[in-house]
């Protein structure tokens, strides 16, 4: 592995511990329900797999094509030369709204929801939905990433940064966790919290179609699809796809294959 892939591996490992003590001691929904052993075991399976199909198809797609990008000054950030603090900056902002719109689609566009739905069947929400995505979708989110990486002409550690930050910030966000409501209210002026996030996953599909942010909020309220909260107090509400809460479609082969069935 290189230096970079280690780097963003330990900080995901270090969140990813820090976020799961945290739901430990200070669950905000049951943790006996959330935490199913069964439940955790396919969630970080998925994860398993779909980090072994990319690691054998697109690699390190950004990464190479970031160093691509600089070696022979394409994209719009080596055109200009622009000092590396802000070449970065810009990269990290326009890659996140690059994001908010990749998520946006997946909701949109009906071949790609049938793989997006992989997370939202889960039917409960803690650090290790975070991780739960079909391997295609992963391949699919490098290669869209990659293709804006060189229209950028973004500088490879920018977006080691960036993809680490994103990592992080999904685990922070996806954490059955609560923040006191004012603490809450001043971060979701910037960044995405657990609590916005929550009304994501809600089974009610006005709310699932919303709240797309991954690290910045202001793309939701920019495009008009910021949701405050849940019509049902979002302690108790119910989390995951109506249509998808049977046993077999919460097996590990049964989110595999759940994009090649109806409905």
């Amino acid at each position: 592995m290189d230096q970079s892939g280690l780097l963003r591996l330990s900080i995901f490992a270090a969140i990813l511990a820090v976020m799961a003590l945290w739901e430990a001691i200070a669950p905000y929904r049951p943790k006996e329900v959330v935490r199913r052993p069964m439940r955790w075991l396919t969630n970080f399976g998925i994860l398993l797999i779909s980090a072994a199909v990319a690691r054998f198809t697109v690699g390190a797609a950004m990464i190479a094509t970031a160093i691509w990008a600089k070696q022979n000054g394409f994209g719009a950030i080596n055109l200009v030369g622009l000092p590396a603090i802000l070449g970065g900056l810009i990269t990290i902002i326009v890659l996140d709204c690059v994001i908010y719109w990749q998520h946006r689609l997946t909701h949109m566009v009906p071949l790609l929801w049938r793989f997006h739905r992989v997370h939202h069947c889960d039917t409960e929400f803690d650090v290790s939905t975070a991780v739960r995505f079909h391997p295609f979708e992963i391949v699919a989110s490098a290669l869209y990433k990659s293709f804006f990486v060189l229209l950028i002409g973004a500088d490879p550690w920018a977006v080691v940064i960036y993809e680490s930050m994103l990592s992080g910030f999904a685990l922070f966000n996806h954490g059955n966790v609560h923040l006191p409501k004012a603490l809450d209210r001043k971060l979701r002026f910037l960044i995405v919290t657990p609590d916005m996030h929550r009304v994501h996953h809600s089974s009610v599909m006005g709310e699932t179609n919303s709240n797309y942010g991954n690290i910045l909020s202001v793309w939701d309220r920019l495009f008009v699809s910021y949701v405050d909260h849940t019509q049902n107090n979002d302690h108790d509400m119910q989390i995951g796809l109506e249509e998808f809460r049977d046993k077999n479609s919460q097996s590990l082969l049964g989110i595999l294959w759940l994009p090649f069935r109806q409905p």
